[in-house]
């Protein structure tokens, strides 16, 4: 297994001899590092940047998209590297390490209406009390599903008490079985990303460790119990797609897939017909994961100053609004359904409230540890064995907590 160094030591090398504040007079080009290339994310971060350009004429804003799978690693390399980003886009995984870090710059004085965040979304970007990440994307998952390609397998979509997971996964079976396509794609997963497993084994009521992060979940019988459904769903039940095999549901090619409504715009085209509905519930009951994304000033970036002032900008209640086309914010006064609905005319009113604002109301973030990196490759490793059909899931489960319990310990 490759060694992966851990972020927060990254971190700590920036913030004790990084390349140091540079802001001068003259032209400026901070550089804002995005796992997103989506062209209507990328467009509408340009359009943020020349409004911004029409007040500060001297600095021009430089979004760098990089791969969502290595985005993290990739951008401790570059800090490492002595080339650190003026700002940030910090998934939920990697917060506790660059919050802990010393690594950003507070940002309580960069963001307007600080009293207007809701306290559940920024509890995992403050330390001491201080702001340390803006959380501008607090998104909780959803369902998407191809209601075309239900009717023509001949499925109905369950409801109320109904959607639940095994109901959910009979029809992400029956559809796959009938049309040739796939069922139920846990997007952005693909047997690596394990955290997106997340949404599923939160329904038997499991969780990877404990709330203090000491102890290992995998090992405990709600995982067993979830692992055992997932593996039943995928090889015995044919209702997911199996390791090596691509599905993506915007392009017409499953019937459902968990994702973020930012993926709405993928299905502006209007090929199908689709509806987006909560996660099912499980064993436990109704449940909602939220995935956030937070922005971060760098310290030792070339423009510390500079790069506050844009996020002041990027963040204010005016350019929320418009981010909440893709990115829930987490202001409270813009968390209601007619807000979200001016700003995503391809959700219903009723879709943004059961899957958006009540699932934040309700919702734990994706699993989130400090070592995170060690941590997922470790995970992912020691779940390589259970993607196969004759998997011991107890045995396999057991195995990563052996692999990750030194490193929880840290």
């Amino acid at each position: 297994m490759r060694k992966i160094a851990p972020i927060a030591a990254l971190l700590l090398l920036l913030t004790a001899c990084g390349t140091g504040e540079s802001d001068a007079d003259g032209p400026v080009t901070l550089r804002m590092t995005t796992w997103s290339a989506n062209p209507a994310h990328v467009e509408l971060f340009n359009a943020i940047a020349a409004d911004y350009k029409t007040t500060h004429p001297d600095v021009t804003v430089a979004f760098e998209a990089l791969p969502l799978e290595n985005y993290t690693t990739t951008v401790t390399t570059q800090i490492a590297g002595g080339n650190p980003p003026d700002i940030a886009w910090i998934l939920e995984g990697a917060a506790p390490d660059f919050v802990a870090s010393g690594a950003l710059a507070p940002l309580d004085d960069s963001i307007e209406n600080t009293a207007d965040l809701a306290p559940a979304a920024t509890a995992l970007w403050k330390q001491d009390g201080k702001l340390i990440g803006y959380p501008f994307s607090t998104s909780p998952f959803g369902v998407f599903v191809n209601t075309d390609l239900l009717k023509q397998a001949g499925q109905t979509l369950p409801v109320g008490d109904q959607w639940t997971w095994a109901n959910a996964v009979a029809v992400a079976r029956a559809t796959a079985a009938e049309t040739g396509k796939q069922g139920l794609v846990i997007r952005d997963f693909d047997y690596k990303d394990w955290t997106n497993l997340a949404t599923v084994f939160r329904g038997w009521g499991a969780d990877a460790w404990s709330a203090d992060g000491k102890t290992c979940g995998f090992d405990q019988q709600p995982m067993i119990d979830a692992m055992t459904f997932l593996h039943r769903a995928v090889f015995t039940d044919k209702a997911l797609p199996a390791p090596g095999v691509a599905a993506d549901f915007f392009a017409g090619e499953s019937a459902m897939t968990i994702a973020q409504i930012s993926r709405a715009s993928l299905l502006k085209d209007g090929k199908f017909a689709w509806t987006l509905v909560p996660l099912p519930s499980g064993p436990s009951g109704a449940y909602s994961v939220i995935g956030q994304g937070g922005l971060g000033v760098l310290k030792k970036g070339k423009h510390a100053a500079a790069a506050a002032e844009f996020v002041k900008f990027f963040t204010s209640e005016a350019n929320s609004a418009k981010l909440a086309r893709f990115f829930p914010p987490p202001r409270q006064s813009q968390l209601n359904a007619a807000t979200l609905a001016t700003a995503n005319p391809l959700l219903k009113p009723e879709q943004l409230q059961n899957v958006v604002i009540d699932g934040i109301a309700t919702g734990k973030v994706k699993p989130s540890h400090t070592g995170s990196a060690e941590i997922n490759q470790a995970v992912r490793s020691a779940l390589d064995p259970l993607w196969k059909p004759d998997a011991d899931v107890t045995a396999v489960l057991g195995g990563v907590c052996t692999a990750i319990d030194p490193l929880l310990a840290k």
